[in-house]
């Protein structure tokens, strides 16, 4: 496995940030078939990912960027969001890797990185249509806390699953 490092998002790299988003955007659309969303502007790019400058204003916000031997090779982003309604510590906000380091065991390492240190009730939620991503956050909650509890949401807050888990 190559050698993974967690590096905070320092806000001159946003340009960064931004042309990620669009690989991860790209690869998210396929679960968007049959809706609005996802569609490419004339530029051939996608919609920017909205509210990316508050991860630099707001307290509970965090942006990180994945590293893979020394090479980039995805980002997190980290809230205090609930999306079932409860209270929460921490939120996997947005979570990707590259896919050349999919299936490497750099993305469960970056996961455990940004968890492990930070105490307190913890929330990730995955769209329903993205099923390979519940099975990796399963494992990583697992990881990380003895007991996880899964929702499973189908409404305004969100639709699909929920796992809620604290870190001591």
């Amino acid at each position: 496995m190559p050698k993974v490092e967690l590096e905070p998002c320092a806000r001159e790299r946003l340009p960064t940030l931004e042309a990620m988003f669009q690989l991860y955007i790209h690869d998210f659309s396929e679960h968007w078939a049959g809706q609005d969303r996802g569609e490419l502007l004339e530029s051939g790019r996608f919609e920017p990912y909205p509210g990316l400058d508050r991860y630099w204003r707001e307290p509970d916000r965090s942006a990180w960027l994945i590293r893979a031997d020394s090479h980039l090779a995805g980002f997190a982003l980290l809230s205090g969001h609930s999306h079932s309604g409860a209270s929460a510590d921490h939120d996997i906000a947005e979570f990707f890797v590259v896919r050349k380091h999919r299936r490497s065991g750099v993305g469960f390492e970056a996961a455990r990185q940004l968890i492990a240190p930070r105490a307190g009730q913890w929330e990730i939620a995955v769209v329903r249509a993205n099923a390979g991503a519940l099975a990796f956050w399963r494992r990583v909650a697992s990881a990380s806390s003895p007991e996880v509890d899964e929702l499973d949401l189908n409404d305004t807050r969100w639709n699909g699953a929920i796992l809620r888990f604290r870190v001591a």
